[in-house]
Formats: C-alpha cells, structure tokens, sequence
C-alpha cells in the first residue's frame, strides 16, 4: 500500500472531498439503522393491540422520510466519492502521461508500447475502483459492522449477538489468506494483459507488412497464444475469487441460521419479543451486507495495490538525459558545432563511435557517408542528446552540451530523422507541429523549400488534408518531404538531415537540394546519407566506417584518392546508368 504515496499530493487537495462523501455515506447506514428499530416497535405493537391505524399511517411516513434522506444522502456521496474517484484517474493518467514524455529514448528501446498502454488503461482503472467503489464498501464494512453489533448486543441480546458473531473469526482467517493469491495472481492477470495489448499494437501498425506476406493466419494464431494466456491467468484469478464470494455467503448463512434456532427459542421462553426478533433478524441482513463487502474490498483493494505498484515502478524510473547542476543560461544557439576524441558505447555496452573528431563552422555544410550501421544516426542523436554523450566531447558554440539546457538545444536544432513519422492530423498540423502560433504563410513556405506544396495543393482540402495514421495517404517520398519542412518551419540554427531523402528520385533530390541551399545558406548544417549525389556539395565530407572517420575532405579532393567514398561514387554511377538504360 505504500505505493499509494504517490498520490499524496492529490490526496492532501482533496481529501475534504473524500471526508465529505464518507459522511454522506455514515449519513446513509445511520437512516438504515433506524428502520429495522421501527419494524421491530410496530410488530410488538401490532401484536399487543395498542397500534392504530393512524400509527401505522405516522409509521409510514417515517420510513418514506427516511428512505428521501437515504436517497437525497446516497446521491451526494457517489458524486463525492465516485466523482473524486475519477477526477483521481484523471490526475494519475496526465501524471503517467507526462512522466512517459520526460522519458529518454533508451526507455522506450525497454518497454513495449503495449505493455505502457496497459499501464495508461487497465491499471489505472484499477486504482480507480479501488479508490472509489473500495472506500465506500470499506467504510459499509466497518461502520455498519460496528453500529449493527452495538446495537444488536445493547438493545436487543448479547447471548444472540455474540452467537451470531461466532464465525466471524474464520471469516477474517479466509480473507487474509484469499487476499494475498488474488493480489499475486491479479499481478499476473495484468502482465497477461500487457503482452495481448502488446501483440495487437504491433500488429495493427504492421497490418500493411502481415498483408504482403500473407501472414494473417501465423499472426492469428500467434495472438490465439497470448490471449489464451490471458484467459488462463484470469481462470486462475476467478478460481479463487469463485470460491471466496461463495464461503463468504456460506459463513454468513451460519450466522442467519443460528439466529433462527436460538432467536426462536428465546421467543418461545418470552427472553425477547417477537418485535426485537424481526429487528434483531433485519439487523443481521444489514451485517451480511458489509461481511460480504468485506470481501469485494480485498478483492478490489489488492487489485488496485497491484497496479498501483505497477505504476510506481514507472513513475519512479528517472529519465537518463537531463539538465544537470551545472546547465549555463543559453538562449540561443549560433551553430558552430566541435567534436572532440568523441568514443561512444550504448547502455548495454555495445561500442558505435571511436575516437570522432570534427568542426563545423557557423554557416557551412557537413556531410556524413557511410554503410549502413556505421554509426552515422548515432552521431545525429547524441547530437540532440536522445542519449548524453561523454562530457568535454561535443561542444556547441564552444559550451559543453551536456549544459546547453535541452529545451534550448532541441528548439534551436532541426532534425530530420530517417525513421518518417506523422501524426493523424492535418498536413498543417505535421508541418506546425513545433509551434502552434506558425501562420498559414509559414507553413506555406515551408512547404515550398520542401519541395512538397504542389503535392500538397492537389488535394482537395489542401493544408487541411488529414496525413491518416503515420501518414498512411502519403507516399513514402511526400512523408520525407513533410518532415523537411516541419523541421525548416522552426528556422533552426543547425540543421540535421539524417538520410531523409532515401525515399525520392533523384530529380526531385535535386530540387529539393537546390531549394535548401538559400535556407541553408548562414546557417550550420548535416548531411547525412548513403547517396554521394546528396552531399557532393558541402564544405568537408566525412566517411564513417565501423564507427570511425577514415576518409575526409572534399568531393573532388577523395575522388582523387582510392578510398571507400570513390568507391561508392563509383558503384552509384553505375547503378544510375544502369537504371537510365532500363528506363
């Protein structure tokens, strides 16, 4: 339960919501108590001849004024208790919400989609109900549990009473131990649910993939696996939770039954009236009520505990790249860009840079070739600090950028990832996705250096055309495309292309090129790509090979060299030849 400390802040806002609503609710067990105290009055005063029919009327209205109050009560402590409940689901969902934004890349490289998914819905709904419907049958099981004993023992007969009570003692022994299997088994229950959650995420987004294979069949029986899973740990979880609701009633059915054997003979011998019997006999309904509820409450109570523990191992997972203590006050970044004897290995110690070094003047143009896994993204990102890199190895205007604050550094730096991804809005909206007060004009512009606003303008609804999910109405090329110009909306100071024109022709390679080279004029930018037509033109072209630099220079100074960047001009002149004669 100590997980619920998380929620202490919203807990001290509104804990007077809660107080409240448990009052309504005293409010409403205490009507209750009243009406089996007037049931037992009117029948020994039926059954002495002194009622009237008058009295009987008067009686009448005394339980309609109650059941108004129970009513007008049982109304305000839902909205109380219920309503805070699900403002407490609000609260702990935008708090997951936001704790995954701050996260770093390298957590999402950890944790499935799906399973954070079953996080933000089915744990948070546990916790819920736990907190709403679990305090109110908490509060039923306690108050009415009390109240109805003392009155039982003070107004009616401790010997009935506290045979009554005689299995109660078993009862607590089965609830302890019921408790502890569905607060494990319910744990399982949602790991279950995370790894389903999981499979169909996936599956969803690879939809286009599974079809081109003709997979359909694998992964239906693939996800028949984790869903019967689910269904068999969920067995597991009603197996115990049928055999606990059921003794539960049973042991309550002992105590109704002793009361009816020995309740009589007290009758019979005149040690009660038959007035107190029907009393004692509605009392010990009410107490069957919240000695069931006791039951629901642990079921309820250690399913939200087990999710709530779930949550905390999230919320309490600190994000890896942060600002530090000794961040410097940066308001704008220029772009001269320095590396230094930069050596990089990823948190599972695997090794991708060595011994990189490079400077990159304000206004020019760098460029990145090499094969595939050479480490050439890897640079871009710790550039951005999706990872932090070694301190006193990269510097940016000459400051450390582990103290460039990361607000600043991200703002001021335009990235254009490999990996295209577009949010299900509006064309608009994925290229202002930076800023929300860009103009229309902007975009516009944008969208021209892009190279994508005669694409875009043939769409019947233009700039408002909604991409689809991950950009689904677009080509492969016009997504490419998009992203440049979200990136070049923001007038970033250094800009980074991390092969983000693998998807066009090289016609229109060309003209995006031509467009960006008056954006990119004055400003500091990297090229990164597999093609030698895109980064012919900058100022040094650096050659990266299994995470080092082995050629730099010029594009006429290495083709004078036999090195890996001649070879690859060469190899893509034929393919391009090659490619022209098909043609």
């Amino acid at each position: 339960m100590k997980s619920f400390l998380l929620l202490k802040d919203f807990f001290r806002k509104n804990a007077w919501r809660y107080a409240l609503g448990v009052l309504w609710l005293i409010l409403v067990n205490s009507a209750q108590l009243i009406i089996p105290y007037l049931l037992g009055y009117i029948t020994d005063q039926i059954e002495t001849g002194q009622v009237a029919t008058a009295d009987l009327w008067r009686f009448s209205g005394y339980i309609l004024a109650i059941a108004a109050v129970i009513v007008v009560s049982r109304y305000f402590w839902r909205i109380y208790i219920m309503g805070t409940a699900r403002m407490l689901e609000f609260h702990l969902r935008d708090m997951l919400f936001s704790h995954l934004q701050k996260m770093s890349a390298n957590f999402y490289n950890e944790h499935k989609t799906g399973d954070l998914m079953a996080h933000a819905t089915n744990d948070v709904n546990a916790v819920r109900m736990a907190l709403g419907l679990g305090i109110i049958m908490l509060t039923d099981s306690i108050f009415l549990t009390v109240a109805t004993v003392i009155i039982m023992t003070q107004v009616i007969d401790i010997r009935l009473t506290a045979l009554a009570l005689l299995p109660l003692p078993f009862m607590a022994v089965l609830v302890t131990f019921a408790g502890r299997l569905i607060h494990d088994r319910f744990k399982a229950v949602q790991a279950a649910f995370s790894d389903m959650t999981d499979r169909v995420q996936e599956n969803i987004s690879g939809i286009r993939v599974i079809k081109t294979f003709v997979q359909e069949d694998a992964e239906v029986e693939r996800f028949d696996q984790v869903a019967r899973s689910l269904v068999y740990k969920n067995m597991a979880l009603v197996k115990v939770w049928g055999l606990f609701m059921p003794l539960v009633q049973f042991i309550s059915g002992l105590s109704y039954l002793v009361v009816l054997g020995y309740g009589g003979i007290l009758v019979i011998e005149g040690s009660i009236t038959l007035g107190a019997f029907v009393a004692f006999n509605t009392y010990l309904a009410m107490l069957i009520w919240p000695m069931m509820a006791l039951g629901w409450v642990i079921n309820v109570l250690q399913r939200g505990a087990s999710s709530m523990e779930r949550l905390k191992v999230l919320l309490e997972t600190e994000p890896e790249v942060v600002d530090g203590p000794d961040v410097k006050n940066v308001d704008r970044l220029n772009g001269e860009l320095e590396i230094r004897n930069l050596d990089f290995s990823y948190p599972d110690g695997t090794a991708v840079l060595e011994d990189i070094n490079i400077k990159l003047p304000r206004g020019n143009t760098l460029a990145i070739i090499g094969r595939t896994g050479s480490g050439k993204s890897t640079l871009a990102n710790l550039l951005l600090r999706l990872y932090d890199p070694p301190p006193g190895r990269i510097f940016i205007d000459g400051i450390d950028i582990n103290q460039i604050p990361l607000e600043v550094l991200r703002r001021d730096i335009g990235y254009v990832p490999q990996d295209v991804f577009l949010f299900s809005a509006t064309l608009h909206e994925n290229i202002a996705f930076a800023d929300d007060y860009f103009t229309r004009e902007q975009v516009e512009e944008a969208a021209k250096l892009a190279q994508i606003y005669d694409n875009i303008v043939e769409f019947p609804r233009k700039f408002d055309t909604l991409s689809g999910e991950r950009g689904v109405t677009l080509s492969g090329g016009q997504k490419q495309r998009m992203t440049i110009a979200r990136a070049l909306i923001k007038n970033p100071s250094l800009l980074i292309l991390d092969d983000c024109l693998s998807a066009v022709d090289t016609g229109t390679e060309e003209q995006i090129l031509k467009g960006l080279s008056r954006f990119m004029a004055g400003r500091s930018s990297i090229i990164i790509s597999h093609r030698v037509s895109t980064v012919q033109d900058a100022d040094e072209i650096i050659v990266m090979e299994q995470g080092r630099i082995v050629e730099r220079g010029t594009h006429e100074e290495m083709l004078k060299r036999d090195g890996l960047y001649r070879q690859l001009h060469h190899k893509q002149q034929l393919e391009r030849l090659i490619a022209e004669d098909r043609g």
